[in-house]
């Protein structure tokens, strides 16, 4: 890991703490055990608390009060992990964040229930939350209502885009303009509220709010294209799973979509018999990414990232100079210099 890295982790180490207890309080009044147990299992096994330091970084980086944002932040890490245990049960996945997954811990049902309760404490938190530590005064409720109607937006686009993802399983004729438009909603969006929720909770001016939307949406896709681009040119202990398990679950990713756009006939029918595979061996994956060689597929996606990253750091300039700022930037970076 690069310099530049690790002052990353350190920025979202910073701010885990506060967040955690926000998770932690919010969590706890929690009934049945049952439930309460399934419902912070995946909130206790860690992760990169991207999300909910953006919006702690982006309130800051616009001159607002960092206590003002928390409980937003903690709101926008709840609506991720909501996400994440409904995905593991639809994709039948039994493992997350190194620990067994929810519904293979405690069943389908209530999983299904552990991720609805962090879906409405999430709007709890933002409903609770306190400006400058007051009561509820006119500009007060109209930033926290403008909050809850960033994250509920987020949460629809989250839903629209697993259903377009699930809907492009076995159709190979999806094109680029498609494929963005539902990593969008899929992984950006949610990205995108973290960074408006700050901004809003900032009290920036209409101007700055949408600015740090875009910088958040940009960081977004740049993220879920790495995550394409790290499948088959990282390696396993990097990543944590195998080398291109994407080609192996049949995934439309930017460098399938890419390669089906330019492939010859000969190889476009190769590459969708191996994406139709049940039973795909290691040497089906190799095949795969030459043909993503061959074809410029994997440096495209990579460079797509960085544009996206380049012109997310281009926003940030709306900004006046802070150590938040210089942190959004390493952030921006951090996107795609990650091997995981």
């Amino acid at each position: 890991m690069d310099n530049s890295n690790n002052e990353v982790t350190k920025v979202l180490e910073q701010y885990s703490q506060e967040i955690n207890k926000e998770i932690k309080e919010v969590l706890s009044t929690i009934e049945p055990a049952s439930l309460k147990k399934a419902s912070i299992h995946l909130t206790k096994a860690g992760g990169k608390m991207l999300r909910p330091a953006l919006t702690v970084l982006v309130s800051e980086a616009v001159g607002g009060n960092k206590k003002d944002a928390i409980k937003s932040a903690a709101a926008i890490e709840l609506i991720h992990t909501f996400s994440l245990i409904h995905d593991d049960i639809m994709d039948q996945d039994e493992v997350r964040r190194g620990l067994p997954s929810v519904h293979k811990k405690w069943g389908e049902p209530v999983a299904i229930l552990a991720g609805d309760t962090l879906f409405s404490k999430a709007f709890e938190l933002v409903i609770n939350t306190k400006v400058d530590g007051t009561s509820l005064g006119n500009e007060s409720f109209e930033r926290i209502n403008q909050t809850l109607a960033t994250v509920a937006d987020a949460c629809v686009k989250i839903c629209e885009g697993q259903a377009f993802d699930m809907g492009f399983e076995g159709n190979f004729d999806v094109d680029e303009d498609q494929y963005i438009d539902m990593i969008f909603k899929k992984t950006a969006a949610l990205i995108a509220a973290a960074t408006k929720a700050g901004a809003v909770m900032g009290g920036a001016d209409e101007k700055v709010i949408k600015a740090m939307y875009d910088y958040g949406k940009l960081i977004g896709l740049a993220f879920q294209i790495q995550d394409d681009y790290l499948d088959v040119v990282s390696d396993e202990n990097a990543i944590g799973k195998p080398v291109g398990s994407d080609i192996a679950e049949g995934k439309m990713t930017l460098l399938v979509v890419k390669s089906l756009a330019e492939a010859n006939d000969e190889d476009k029918k190769r590459l969708i018999e191996i994406l139709k595979l049940d039973d795909t061996s290691p040497e089906h994956v190799s095949e795969a990414i030459d043909i993503f060689e061959k074809y410029g597929s994997a440096q495209y996606a990579y460079d797509v990232a960085m544009e996206n990253v380049e012109n997310a750091k281009q926003i940030l300039e709306i900004l006046p100079d802070s150590e938040a700022k210089q942190a959004l930037s390493l952030v921006a970076d951090f996107v795609v210099n990650r091997q995981n």
